[in-house]
């Protein structure tokens, strides 16, 4: 039976639809579901299809990139003028321009920092937990800023005056409305081409959390879950992240 089971993330790619909208019809049973246990969910592609009945409109992309007419590089990224209320990327040598986070978003992240404070604190005193905005050189042609992400001891080294050139052990983005499919689809790519062995993506909107491990060069979701969850994650012993405390003021 487990081979006619699809994930959320494949459901959404079929069906042409967010990830985010698969969740919420998910909470919303909407559509059918298997769970896996612990919140892990699984769903029959023709169940879905025919509970939804066509009721449902593809979502496409929206643009959200710059095209330049050449790679930019990190030089060229310092050499951008600063925009207030705009956050400024490079991925892959495309310049991307977002709005600041909002108040939702920076308060989900604040609290998941100070948790991943606490535990890497006690179990890797040489590590540090960073948050936006930081400049992250994980690959040529790519500047990102990720919403938090921790620097083992082992990797100190990466730490420059200005930014950190290297891939993080871990890198956690938040996802706000506008930046959904850059961070499930680009930004994901590129942490995983760095190898970029721990990546979580957080939704305070639909109150989820999953996170990826680097698994023979590819991400697997080792770990999920929403709304008052408590996740624990299998290669962080001792790390229980209760998520009803990320989406409270």
């Amino acid at each position: 039976m487990n081979k006619e089971l699809v994930t959320a993330h494949a459901l959404a790619e079929i069906l042409d639809l967010s990830v985010e909208t698969i969740w919420r019809y998910t909470r919303e049973n909407r559509i059918p579901y298997i769970e896996l246990g612990s919140r892990q969910y699984r769903y029959k592609l023709n169940d879905v299809i025919k509970a939804l009945g066509g009721d449902y409109v593809s979502e496409k992309p929206v643009p959200y990139e710059a095209k330049p007419v050449k790679k930019l590089t990190y030089q060229d990224y310092l050499d951008i003028p600063e925009e207030p209320g705009c956050r400024f990327e490079i991925l892959e040598g495309m310049l991307i321009i977002e709005p600041s986070p909002s108040v939702i978003h920076q308060r989900a992240s604040r609290k998941l920092q100070r948790i991943l404070e606490d535990y890497f604190a006690e179990i890797d005193p040489e590590g540090e937990v960073f948050d936006a905005p930081l400049d992250v050189t994980p690959l040529d042609f790519n500047v990102v800023q990720p919403d938090l992400f921790y620097v083992s001891g082992e990797q100190k080294l990466m730490v420059k005056d200005n930014r950190i050139d290297g891939a993080p052990a871990l890198v956690v983005e938040v996802i706000s409305p506008s930046s959904g499919r850059k961070d499930r689809v680009q930004k994901m790519r590129i942490y995983q081409k760095a190898g970029v062995q721990h990546y979580w993506l957080l939704d305070p909107q639909q109150k989820t959390l999953e996170c990826f491990a680097w698994r023979d060069g590819v991400y697997a979701l080792v770990a999920t879950g929403m709304d008052e969850d408590v996740v624990e994650h299998p290669s962080f012993s001792g790390l229980s992240i209760a998520l009803k405390s990320l989406w409270s003021k």
